[in-house]
């Protein structure tokens, strides 16, 4: 499974959207005698963006457990293909976050290689 950047962008605005945040436009503060300070809020919502997504994988894999377990002690109200849904989905989750982090740590890797 290989991530490109742009689909990995993609779903990261998805994400964004679906959690009702709204991308604006960059702060300019200007006062007399200084140059223009532009605030990225991308920037500070990245660490809120990532711990999300971190969380919401989380959550998959808990669910999952909570369904399998409630299919072995015989709830009625789960079925087999409920149980395969949510490991599923909890797989394909992880997997992306997997991908992710293997990703990141490529692109540190070649920074850490760059002569100066």
């Amino acid at each position: 499974m290989k991530i490109g950047s742009d689909s990995l962008y993609a779903e990261m605005q998805k994400m964004a959207i679906g959690a009702g945040s709204t991308i604006q436009p960059p702060n300019l503060e200007i006062t007399p005698n200084q140059s223009p300070k532009v605030e990225n809020p991308a920037q500070a919502k990245f660490g809120q963006l990532l711990t999300d997504a971190i969380n919401n994988v989380n959550e998959l894999g808990v669910e999952a457990k909570e369904k399998t377990t409630r299919f072995e002690m015989g709830d009625q109200s789960i079925s087999l293909a409920d149980v395969m849904i949510a490991k599923g989905k909890s797989s394909i989750a992880f997997e992306a976050t997997v991908q992710v982090r293997n990703k990141v740590l490529e692109a540190y890797e070649k920074i850490m290689n760059m002569p100066v």
